[in-house]
């Protein structure tokens, strides 16, 4: 697949966008630092509710769910509605059955990601995804792992991979352009709210 995408290249852009949620569960998120876990949460929390005013399609995954749990309740409440969850043993989100599948079906070019761990699934599945021609952002500050170093390696490998990290609010305020879209109220509300 050779990604084209509409408009400005380098900018996320909500028709074209699908958000990628890896593996935020409980037993994952009690290990990390309680500062960088609240920023995940609050931050995939964002984007989430944000797809949802831009009709961005969202694809969850659990890691080995038997063991590790399930998607924490906060950000599976909004989940928005048709979001699929995919449980995995794979590091790569790209292994779970069906997944590659549903991103290819969407049509939609760009995969904007959030989740656990940076330096093992965030890592794998951008890669991945990059391989197969996909334009991918991840999400600095919506992304993390157990220890500073891991999470500073991965993104440095994956800014040297060519793949875009950005922050949550660029891709919110990418997907809305301009002051005068219908969404940027809720947009600034949402940045605001915390």
């Amino acid at each position: 697949m050779t990604a084209t995408v509409t408009g400005p290249k380098g900018l996320c852009h909500a028709d074209d966008s699908l958000l990628l949620v890896v593996d935020v569960q409980e037993k994952l998120t009690t290990v990390m630092p309680d500062k960088v876990v609240n920023r995940l949460r609050r931050n995939a929390g964002l984007l989430l509710q944000a797809a949802s005013l831009f009709d961005v399609p969202v694809i969850a995954t659990e890691q080995y769910p038997k063991g590790l749990g399930k998607l924490e309740a906060g950000l599976t409440d909004l989940l928005p509605q048709g979001s699929s969850v995919y449980e995995k043993t794979a590091f790569s989100c790209l292994a779970a059955e069906g997944l590659a599948k549903q991103i290819s079906d969407s049509g939609r070019k760009q995969v904007i990601i959030t989740g656990v761990e940076a330096h093992i699934c965030i890592l794998q599945t951008a890669l991945e995804l990059a391989d197969q021609g996909y334009i991918v952002f991840v999400v600095g500050d919506a992304v993390c792992s157990r220890n500073r170093e891991n999470y500073e390696n991965a993104l440095h490998r994956l800014r040297h991979a060519g793949i875009t990290v950005i922050d949550s609010e660029s891709v919110l305020f990418e997907w809305v352009k301009d002051a005068g879209h219908e969404h940027f109220k809720a947009v600034s509300k949402l940045v605001q709210s915390d």
